[in-house]
């Protein structure tokens, strides 16, 4: 075994360090959905409760109030409406109109107020349902701020945006918003039926776990085949060299008679 060959090694052997540890990632990210199922579960089993008591005086919708069924009174104030493109529900493309609902005390909270399902290739809904006047009580799923990284999708411009962000709302509309929003589920007066409800959550633990045992699988693969070939290696080092073969270095046979004769002449 030589130093190239150690070097091989090493290297398969970190390979086989790194899958173990991209497994161990996968169960870890398991366990966080396994525990996220189980607040999703409780939140959906809760019986409606006003906004202000579910999410608290720093209206900040967390990952511990998702899809938890709030109740809220309030005046729509379409003029500060907003259409979000590029939606899909049940793999259907459409729009979502989004539409703050302002309560009593002037704080307001963005209400989702249903799906429209795009037809043909509009880039905009052909018509948006009125909103009712006067008070409305919605009852509705709360939701966290949808964020993209460092897009700015979540601002509105021309009373469009990409995603629904309880801050970047407030700042471009000039409201003070929670950071959250509500799914309808039910509305007095009746919403529009012109509009599309949502699907609830998916509660699985998808793939992380078969994608943990794969990368299991690649480790063992790995060690699997450095063990075998090392032990070919040493099988190879202890075999007996071929004694038909003459050992380097060696003197050449003496030419016959013959041959040698010739070589005189010549």
């Amino acid at each position: 075994m030589n130093v190239r060959w150690f070097g091989a090694a090493l290297v398969i052997l970190v390979l086989a360090g790194a899958c173990v540890q991209l497994g161990r990632w996968q169960l870890h990210r398991l366990q966080e959905r396994e525990a996220r199922n189980e607040v999703t579960r409780s939140n959906l089993a809760a019986a409606p409760t006003p906004l202000a008591e579910i999410v608290g005086p720093d209206h900040v919708v967390g990952e511990q109030h998702d899809w938890r069924t709030a109740v809220v009174t309030g005046r729509y104030d379409a003029t500060k409406q907003v259409v979000v493109r590029y939606r899909n529900v049940d793999d259907r493309p459409g729009f979502e109109i989004v539409t703050p609902l302002v309560m009593a005390d002037g704080t307001a909270v963005l209400v989702d107020r249903g799906f429209l399902p795009r037809q043909g290739g509009e880039l905009a809904p052909a018509s948006v349902p009125a909103v009712p006047s006067g008070d409305v009580t919605v009852t509705g799923r709360v939701r966290r701020s949808e964020r993209g990284g460092h897009t700015s999708g979540g601002t509105p411009v021309d009373g469009t945006a990409r995603l629904i962000n309880g801050p970047e709302y407030g700042a471009a509309l000039g409201l003070k918003l929670y950071d959250g929003y509500l799914t309808v589920d039910h509305q007095e007066p009746a919403a529009d039926p012109a509009f599309d409800g949502f699907p609830g959550p998916e509660i699985d633990n998808g793939p992380h776990f078969f994608y943990a045992l794969q990368w299991f699988f690649f480790a063992l693969l790995a060690v699997g085949g450095l063990v075998y070939f090392s032990r070919q290696d040493v099988r190879k080092s202890k075999e007996p060299a071929d004694p038909a073969e003459p050992e380097s270095g060696a003197e050449s046979e003496p030419e016959s008679g013959a041959d040698a004769d010739v070589a005189v002449r010549n």
